[in-house]
This record gives C-alpha cells, structure tokens and sequence, in this order.
C-alpha cells in the first residue's frame, strides 16, 4: 500500500495554525507527560527539501494497494504491521464498551483501508458491505484484507446498491441482522461510507456514546418530515438502473399510523434498537412500505427512533449528535464558510483549508474525501487523528502504529516503494 505522509508545505500544500497547534500539543503530551518513554509521533508541519521528494513519491495509486493486499504469499502479520492497524486495546475504557461499525464500500480501496485503520480496535467488530456491482477484483482485494481480522468481515449478502434507493438501505440491513448474531458484545453500532473519516479517536467516541446524553439513546439526527421532502414518500418510486425514478401513483399511508420524519442516514444505535429493527413487526411492516420510497434509509432510522416502546427511542430528538461534519452548498454563509475543495451532488469534497472547521465542530466524522482530488486534506486530517489516538493511549505505543516519520530511507513492501514510518 503506498503510504500516506503529511507534507504541509507553505505555498500549495498549507497547513493551518490550528491544526499544527492542536498537534504539537498533542506530542508534547505524549513526549513529556507520559511516564514512560514513546515514540516520536510526526506533526503537520513543513519538511525540509530532503523529505519532500519521497514524500511526494509515496502516493502511489490504489491498484498497487490492490496488489498489495491481494499478495498471494503476504503474511497478516505483516499487513497489519506494514498498514499501521493499531492491534490492542489502547485502555481499559475502551475495552469495556466495544463498538461494532458498518461500511458500505464500491470503490477506492485505499480510501477504506485508511479508514479501516483509523477506527479499528481490536475489541470491536466491522461488518463491511461491498456492492454486488464492484469489480471482482476489488471484492478479491477486499475479502484478502478482512480475512486478515477475526473482528472484521463481509456481510453475508450484498445488494446492488442505487444511490438514494431501497437496495442502500438494505446493504445496512444485512450488516445489523450478521452483527446481531456476532460474539462481540458490542454496545452500538455505527454506519459509514467509504468516503467518510473519523473526528473523534475510538475513546472519544466511547465517551461521547456512553455520555448523559447519550449512554441509553439512539443518535438518528432528523426531524418531522418537512412538507417539501413529503414527495418521497407520498409516490412511489422504483430503481431503474443507476436512479431511483417516480413511477406514479400515490402510495397508501404508513403503517401503524406511524408519523415519518426525516433525517441523516447515518446514526449511532443501541443493540436493543438493532433487535427491535429486526423483530418487531412495526419495523418490518415500515420497511415493506418503504420499499417504494425514495431515500428511505433518511426517514427509516429517525422514524422508528420515535415510536415510544423502540429501546433507546428519543422522542424529542432533533438534529442533535453530532454525527456528521458537512458541508452542504446551500449552507454556505450560514453553517460554513465555503468549500474548499470541490461540491459533488452539493456536499463539499475537503481541501487542506477545511480542516480547521472540521476540527472545530466537534463531530464524530467528516464527510466527504477523495483519493485523487486533494489528497493531502486527507494526508493532514489522517495524521492529526492518528497522534490524537496515540496520545490517549495508556498502554506503550508500537512503532508499528505511527503513520509516518521523517526519514528518507526506504524499504521495498510488496513490490511497492514505500516511505519509512
């Protein structure tokens, strides 16, 4: 896998002041509070010219991850090592409040597999959910890499996902009903994309689940369904190809008299809630009806976190929780203050200058990036989170766990080149 090294270089790779103040603080406490001694953890900061070149050279595209992982006589001892998976428990606290993830992935395998390594613990469990439309070839690769992990792996069926149709909320739905049968007691379950990337450190997000707020809640960010959004669910719509089309026809009430609301498809959920989905009949028969909806996974999760007798329900909940950093272009001036980067279907993709912001809303992921669009955002953001993790630990950090230091020799991994860390 090329590896990931963070250039801040003053001119077009900028690093802002937040960003290395946050960092440098985090190292000093690493450096000189700890009571024993730990590695030296690489800041965001400019390199002298030595370094610049290799670093530059390490980002190598991801059919050489592919090939990588996919390295018939690779050991997995040497892919955790080599891709800088953290393999203990970084406290006690963790330990004790294990949390299971879903991915939904179709693409970028590099993408997932520095997000994989930024929220994986080993005492959680990942179900990851590859589209039945990806190439064989990267399914291969991906199947290669999670069979390296016991806490880490497909889902048992996958859909041919539609972006905006039923088929996405089911890819989630198959992942809850394999991680309600899994041995690891997770507490509750968080969904991803492939283009999503944590905020928060594997501790943060403990306390911040187990918090007052939220220790016996669900997390499903939304609110009654406005008027304008009441199309969705009042014609029926159906997948064709790539698009979810209205089809006509007025669709009949929801079931139960359930009132809809809208919301963020992504959420935290209690496993009590996750049986709930699974068994009771008010969620089945609200699933079936929703089946000819558009976007049903944006009313399913907050609608159902309304019905009274649902574990961990939040009856007068509203867009609180702190899930998602976005950066929607008709909030420009009033949320943010821009993109820096680019929008795709109106969600900003980050740039270097967005990282400020993104660090200062306080929430558990940042969405969205892009492998090779501005892929230093990415570089920066990923190394600032993974000194803040280390920075947590209580137990001794392996030098296998830093991301990247400033050396400029370099070893041969798999054919690849890859800059020392």
């Amino acid at each position: 896998m090329r590896t990931r090294s963070i250039v801040c270089q003053f001119g077009w790779l900028k690093c802002s002041f937040l960003l290395c103040l946050v960092m440098s603080a985090s190292i000093f406490w690493v450096l000189h509070l700890k009571e024993s001694p730990a590695p030296m953890l690489t800041p965001c900061r400019p390199f002298s010219d030595q370094f610049l070149v290799p670093i530059l050279n390490a980002r190598f595209p991801s059919r050489q991850v592919q090939r990588y992982v996919t390295n018939k006589k690779l050991q997995c001892s040497n892919l955790m090592r080599d891709l800088h998976f953290v393999t203990r428990a970084l406290s006690h606290e963790e330990e004790e409040y294990p949390l299971a993830f879903i991915l939904t992935v179709h693409k970028e395998l590099e993408l997932l597999v520095r997000l994989l390594r930024a929220i994986y613990a080993p005492q959680n469990v990942y179900c990851i959910h590859v589209d039945a439309k990806a190439p064989q070839e990267y399914r291969a690769a991906v199947q290669n890499l999670v069979g390296c992990f016991k806490n880490v792996f497909l889902s048992s069926r996958s859909e041919t996902v539609t972006y905006a149709g039923f088929s996405r909320l089911k890819a989630d739905l198959n992942c809850m009903a394999d991680l309600a049968t899994s041995e690891v007691g997770w507490r509750k379950v968080l969904n991803l994309c492939g283009q999503d990337f944590p905020l928060k450190s594997n501790l943060e997000l403990v306390r911040h689940l187990q918090s007052k707020e939220w220790r016996d809640r669900n997390m499903t960010p939304g609110i009654k369904q406005p008027a304008y959004f009441r199309r969705r669910t009042k014609f029926r719509h159906r997948e064709i190809g790539s698009r979810v089309a209205v089809i006509g026809g007025n669709k009949d009430p929801p079931p139960h008299n359930l009132e809809i609301y809208f919301g963020s498809a992504y959420y935290a959920l209690t496993r009590g809630f996750v049986n709930f989905v699974l068994e009771s009949p008010k969620a089945r028969d609200l699933l079936e009806w929703s089946r000819d909806t558009y976007s049903p996974d944006e009313h399913y999760w907050v609608t159902l976190n309304h019905v009274r007798e649902a574990p961990g329900s939040n009856m007068d909940g509203g867009w609180e929780g702190g899930i998602r950093a976005i950066k929607w272009e008709d909030q420009i001036g009033k949320a943010h203050d821009g993109c820096n980067g680019r929008y795709v279907r109106s969600i900003c993709i980050y740039g270097v200058k967005d990282l400020p912001w993104l660090i200062r809303t306080n929430h558990m992921f940042a969405n969205k990036f892009e492998n090779d669009f501005l892929p230093e955002a990415l570089d920066c953001l990923e190394q600032w989170h993974r000194n803040k993790l280390l920075s947590n630990a209580s137990v001794p950090i392996e030098s296998s766990w830093l991301l990247a230091t400033p050396n400029d020799s370099h070893h041969d991994i798999g054919g690849m080149q890859k800059w020392n860390m």
